[in-house]
């Protein structure tokens, strides 16, 4: 039977503020790690396994099922639930204090105790050390951690913050043992020591191995006794090897064109395995540098919008593993609109791109422009992208576009210093909230690096919506933050992933690690029957 499972999450809930959150499940593992190990095939590279660096979607797999946090997003949800915490709430109206009590009994895989001086550890020493590879911008809305005991947490906040419970509950409120974790420096030893459902027995650049914490107190039930993570250069050999079953699943890493040829096949050429669909807030786009002499002109970023032609690049680049986005906030998520689609249509439009290029000034000749791209962390389409939207730009006449590739750390360098034009930049999303695709990118403090300020963005409309504890209640300003982005455009959306495993027939579970949470849950999935 060909299975293809397609599951939603549950809308973002309101009144996230409303009391304190109250932990369900059980609080100890007797039911965890009956079945049998697995191993996972990925292209990814893990960038780092101390929280308080790894910023990308491999680092955060170990974060999530090797740490853990006051918070977690259940299976299936987008409301965080207590993990490590009994209770956490904020305690005023303004959601600007926030209190966590914490489960009795907890411990570190290494036997210590987790009190709340670990936990006012963590999170400092995140904000300390302040890695660029790291999360520390997530939690700068911090301004001061108490502890009056050993089980009570108050964070004091420097303006309201709605969504502070989303963000502790990702990878970056990872608890660390303040033993084991220096306060002001990084952790370079590749160990990890947490109390998450898993402890990293072994690390190297060709695996990860986790094996169970049999001292996890929390709501999570493993349904397998181990995963080892196993990093592949190449993606013809990471489908080779999940036919053949010398990995149980792969996950981020396989060619659209793979997973494409793999759902279109016949039982007998799947050669045992499936394919696994579900939802995904991942986005790609196009990046504009303000200041460039030629982008830096709104005519010049219009043309390219109204030549952009997002249904040929998810057909013919991404196999449709992707969708066309039309605005900065993907679809599932609070506020949602469509406005590029609104100014800028979904097909090429010559005769206006022609004309936004005459207010600029080009009134012949070809526009020169160099798109840069990086080959694997955005994901391994990423260039081939690129070089798709260089021939629609060129196909018009317009333009003389190309393409180069780099490798990411001299990537990352180049468009921190401003050399790079055009630019791709991929999110994975922390939390699911219209704030995490706004905030970061046009928000203070913008990883996009590309000189753009509006104060009406950054000044009003996100102070606004991070003050109010209704997130529904939030749309309408968020469909103001899309607007101006596209009447603006200091970045063009180009898709909307979504998120695939492909697994051994006899794997399951995968569907609750494939939500808009983007927790990817190693203990939800089994094999042989278990589960």
């Amino acid at each position: 039977m060909r299975k293809r499972h397609q599951w939603l999450a549950v809308p973002v809930g309101a009144g996230l503020a409303a009391g304190l959150l109250t932990g369900c499940g059980s609080d100890d593992a007797d039911a965890a790690g009956k079945g049998d190990p697995l191993v996972m095939g990925m292209t990814d590279k893990i960038v780092s396994t101390d929280p308080a660096s790894g910023y990308d979607p491999a680092s955060w797999m170990i974060f999530n099922n090797v740490f853990q946090s006051l918070m977690s997003f259940p299976r299936g949800g987008t409301v965080p639930e207590p993990e490590a915490a009994e209770r956490c709430g904020f305690q005023d109206a303004e959601s600007k204090t926030y209190k966590c009590v914490l489960k009795d009994g907890l411990k570190f895989s290494n036997g210590h105790e987790l009190t709340s001086k670990d936990v006012a550890h963590s999170f400092n020493r995140t904000l300390k050390i302040n890695d660029k590879a790291g999360p520390a911008v997530m939690l700068s809305i911090i301004k001061s951690i108490e502890t009056p005991d050993e089980k009570t947490v108050v964070f004091r906040l420097k303006n309201s913050d709605a969504t502070f419970p989303m963000k502790i509950a990702s990878g970056a409120g990872s608890i660390v043992d303040h033993r084991e974790y220096a306060a002001d420096k990084l952790r370079t030893d590749n160990k990890a020591v947490g109390s998450g459902v898993y402890k990293l027995d072994k690390y190297s650049k060709d695996q990860a191995v986790l094996t169970l914490n049999t001292g996890y107190k929390g709501p999570a039930k493993a349904r397998n006794s181990g995963m080892t993570m196993k990093f592949f250069n190449d993606q013809g050999a990471l489908k080779t090897a999940v036919q053949d079953g010398a990995v149980d699943l792969a996950y981020r890493g396989l060619a659209m064109k793979d997973i494409a040829d793999l759902e279109a096949a016949t039982t007998t050429d799947k050669r045992g395995v499936e394919v696994v669909e579900g939802t995904s807030a991942e986005i790609q786009h196009l990046v504009f540098n303000m200041k460039d002499p030629v982008v830096g002109k709104p005519g010049v970023r219009k043309a390219i919008a109204y030549l952009i032609d997002r249904s040929a690049l998810v057909r013919d680049v991404y196999k449709r593993t992707a969708k066309p986005l039309y605005s900065v906030v993907p679809a599932g998520i609070t506020g949602h609109n469509t406005a590029f689609f609104d100014t800028y249509g979904d097909r090429p439009q010559k005769e206006k791109a022609a004309a936004a290029l005459r207010s600029a000034g080009y009134e012949s000749g070809k526009v020169p422009l160099t798109l840069w791209a990086t080959p694997v962390r955005y994901g391994p389409a990423t260039v081939a992208a690129f070089e798709e939207i260089a021939q629609q730009l060129n196909a018009s006449g317009l333009f003389d576009a190309k393409v180069k590739s780099v490798p990411f750390e001299e990537y990352e360098k180049g468009m921190e210093a401003g050399r790079y034009g055009i630019y791709a930049k991929g999110w994975v999303p922390d939390y699911p909230d219209p704030d995490n695709f706004t905030a970061p990118f046009f928000g203070k403090d913008s990883v996009l690096s590309n000189n753009y300020e509006s104060d009406r963005i950054s000044k009003q409309l996100l102070p606004s919506t991070a003050a109010e504890d209704n997130r529904t209640a939030t749309a309408a300003s968020f469909v103001e933050v899309q607007n101006i982005v596209a009447q603006e455009l200091p970045v063009i959306p180009l898709w909307q992933g979504k998120q695939y495993a492909v697994a051994r027939n006899n794997v399951s579970g995968l569907e609750w690690s494939l939500d808009a949470s983007t927790v990817f849950r190693f203990w939800e999935i089994s094999k042989g029957g278990q589960g």
